[in-house]
């Protein structure tokens, strides 16, 4: 199902979904990523150009941390993409294709100990995506919602495990020293 493609992609990176979610939606891959380029100029993404669904190098692709914390902002206006992103563990029942459960667990160490035994685990981290190339190193967009306030935080070019431990220092930071005030009371 779509859904089912969706939580694939958002978890477990899946390339062959990203491709099949763009040809369902855009009706060609090559479609899909001109909407998806159209949505970044609408959305005031200055510096992002997709070459592709899923995000894997290509020399036309490209984006910023401004631009990601852009579209992050917009795709956690969605509830069904805040249930998936904050995920840990989801399982696509047998198919008529596929005779066993396909279990899919999240990658992001601040909300699943997919790899790291939990030392990256973070009480406030509601969702978020990874990401890695070798010419991007490790990515990580993410979101943490304290005291009614919701941050996005954007890493990119991070050496593991700078991802995981800059997130939790920036968010640690503004949580202890930023407070939401109501400047009309």
């Amino acid at each position: 199902t779509m859904e089912q493609c969706l939580y694939a992609v958002m978890l477990n990176s899946a390339n062959e979904c990203a491709y099949a979610v763009a040809e369902h939606v855009g009706g060609t891959v090559e479609h899909f990523v001109d909407m998806m380029n159209e949505k970044a100029a609408e959305l005031g993404c200055t510096n992002t150009h997709f070459a592709n669904p899923h995000g894997l190098f290509d020399e036309n692709h490209y984006t910023t941390a401004h631009d990601m914390a852009l579209i992050a902002k917009a795709a956690y206006q969605n509830e069904t993409f805040r249930i998936i992103t904050g995920t840990a563990r989801y399982t696509i029942p047998p198919t008529n294709k596929h005779d066993e459960p396909t279990d899919l667990q999240n990658h992001n160490e601040m909300i699943h100990a997919f790899k790291t035994r939990g030392q990256y685990l973070y009480e406030y981290c509601v969702g978020g995506k990874t990401g890695y190339t070798t010419a991007a190193n490790s990515t990580l967009v993410t979101y943490a919602e304290k005291d009614d306030m919701t941050l996005i935080c954007v890493i990119m070019n991070a050496q593991s495990p700078a991802q995981w431990t800059d997130s939790i220092a920036l968010y640690n930071y503004y949580f202890e020293n930023f407070s939401l005030y109501n400047v009309a009371q």
